[in-house]
């Protein structure tokens, strides 16, 4: 699909006024929070007739990492971004509650990058957000702390990136983000590459699966 009908599809998730939450999964490095930007950004300039600014929000699932002081505690530091260094169960009662769309603010943690830690309550989702935009890894696995999260989203888009672009793409995210070169490839040959195993392994459960290596060229035109 094009960048403008992926646009329109998700327009129309929440046409008929009652909140809809919108998931884009996939395995690390594959383009889902520049999707999901991207989506945010179209979204925002032209709303659905009847709403206005605000309409669309986005909410990354990161922000529910677990720290790394409970990960040392339980003993899974070296398996950070693995399914259970997440505090699932927590990402799906934030998603119920913004399904139930009863409270006027809604706080969500973000994630801050150069930290690689959770940030508390930073990302404000008002009354007037529509249409959610998360985005994750972990969206569509078929495991008992992650079903409730599938359950709750509208729909679930699945970026695929061919593989050895998607590994230089993660190798350089970790080095920006202060990986010495030799760690960040070890680390995203390791930890990362068994996590997206994992994820590939899910996407028959998706909506939609999104080639993103296409979609790229066309997603700011």
């Amino acid at each position: 699909m094009t960048f403008a009908e992926l646009v329109s599809r998700a327009r129309g998730l929440a046409g008929n006024g009652r909140r809809a939450v919108l998931g884009i999964a996939g395995p690390p490095a594959a383009g889902k929070t520049t999707l999901a930007a991207a989506l945010v950004e179209a979204l925002s300039a032209a709303p659905p007739p009847g709403y206005g600014p605000g309409w669309v929000a986005h909410v990354p699932m990161d922000g529910f990492h677990l720290a790394d002081a409970e990960l040392e505690r339980i003993g899974l530091r070296d398996r950070k971004g693995a399914p259970d260094t997440f505090d699932a169960w927590g990402f799906a009662a934030l998603l119920r509650r913004l399904v139930e769309d009863r409270d006027e603010m809604i706080y969500a943690p973000g994630f801050e990058r150069i930290l690689e830690q959770p940030i508390a309550g930073s990302i404000p989702v008002p009354r007037t957000a529509r249409l959610i935009i998360t985005e994750g890894n972990y969206l569509l696995l078929d495991e008992p702390r992650w079903t409730p999260v599938r359950d709750l989203l509208a729909e679930v888009w699945y970026a695929d990136l061919e593989n050895g672009e998607r590994l230089r793409r993660l190798i350089e995210r970790h080095i920006r983000f202060g990986k010495a070169p030799a760690a960040a490839e070890a680390w995203a040959t390791g930890t990362d590459e068994r996590n997206a195993e994992v994820i590939a392994a899910s996407q028959d459960r998706a909506d939609l699966i999104v080639d993103y290596a296409a979609l790229a060229i066309g997603l700011h035109q």
